[in-house]
């Protein structure tokens, strides 16, 4: 059981007055995914539970990696349509800061969803609770919700059951709001632009789903040496593993750079080009005539998309010890 320890000094008066910690489950993370269920846990302003809320949502399509979020098309047969929850997910959202584990995902699925429905998610700003942990400074293996759990002794019960991750999510954000509060640290706020405030008609790959303005293009950065040894390639069926080489070809729907950051938080080398040590190659088109798709088949590089590769990121294997 968590204990709930006040902060001494007074709260910060620029803090938020509210928080809606959502979790979403989804088909997928390609532009034409839906979202198949959601819970959000409504905080007030110190992060105490003022209630919650879930429902499944009827994708009108195939819903996915069912061996991940176990609900199969008939479970969501039943089920309503986004646009009949619509209203009553935005009264769980208004006023208040969006919290997520990852946040620009969640974020990104929700405002396409309301923007299918020709309407807006009233949320102004986002708060991902992997930034404010490296805000924090908090010693964790990895970015992953389970580890952050760990750290504050939330015990998960459904992994990947949007309601019960939601759960954790709001009982590890408390003391982490708290901590962020007694040590004067400035929460890590972002803004979140409606759907309609995007490019109207992107190309696949050009849209800035993070919530990057149109032309707002991040400058090309060096990243950090991986620090796990290269394990070997990917082997269908099983986990990524950390150390794993992996290489992007073509459009994705996900800003590019920030599907980047989200495989080296977990543990993945990144690599600009493909060679006989790449573990791994993520494309939407494997049949194009690019440079690492035909040094690919050449090498027999395992192939994924980007959808897969967005699952597997959910549940990336430590590396091995020793």
């Amino acid at each position: 059981m968590l204990e709930d320890r006040t902060t001494a000094a007074p709260w910060p008066a620029a803090y938020p007055q509210g928080y809606a910690v959502v979790d979403v489950e989804t088909t997928g993370l390609a532009r034409d995914d839906r979202i198949i269920s959601a819970a959000v846990y409504r905080l007030d302003a110190r992060g105490e539970v003022e209630d919650h809320w879930y429902t499944m949502v009827n994708p009108e399509r195939d819903p996915g990696p069912v061996w991940i979020h176990g609900l199969t098309s008939d479970v969501l047969e039943g089920a309503p349509l986004f646009e009949d929850i619509a209203a009553e997910f935005a009264s769980r959202l208004a006023d208040r800061v969006l919290v997520a584990h990852n946040a620009v995902f969640d974020w990104s699925m929700i405002a396409r969803e309301y923007a299918r429905a020709k309407s807006q998610a009233p949320v102004r700003q986002r708060l991902c609770t992997i930034a404010l942990s490296k805000e924090l400074g908090l010693p964790l293996p990895n970015h992953k919700l389970e580890s952050l759990a760990a750290h504050f002794g939330v015990v998960q019960q459904r992994a990947h059951h949007a309601l019960d991750d939601a759960r954790v999510l709001a009982e590890a954000f408390r003391p982490s709001l708290h901590a962020a509060a007694r040590d004067g640290v400035r929460l890590p706020l972002l803004e979140c632009l409606p759907l309609t405030e995007w490019n109207a008609t992107p190309r696949i790959g050009r849209q800035p789903s993070g919530g990057y303005p149109s032309g707002s293009w991040r400058p090309s950065r060096k990243r950090p040496v991986c620090p796990y040894p290269n394990p070997g390639r990917y082997e269908e069926g099983k986990p990524l593993k950390q150390g794993m080489r992996v290489a992007f070809s073509g459009d994705t729907s996900v800003d590019r750079e920030l599907l980047e950051d989200r495989a080296v938080e977990a543990g993945l080398h990144v690599a600009t080009s493909l060679s006989r040590l790449t573990s791994l190659l993520v494309t939407n088109d494997p049949g194009s005539g690019t440079s690492k798709t035909a040094k690919a088949r050449q090498y027999g590089t395992p192939v994924i998309d980007e959808a897969a590769f967005g699952q597997l990121l959910r549940d990336v294997e430590p590396a091995s010890q020793g």
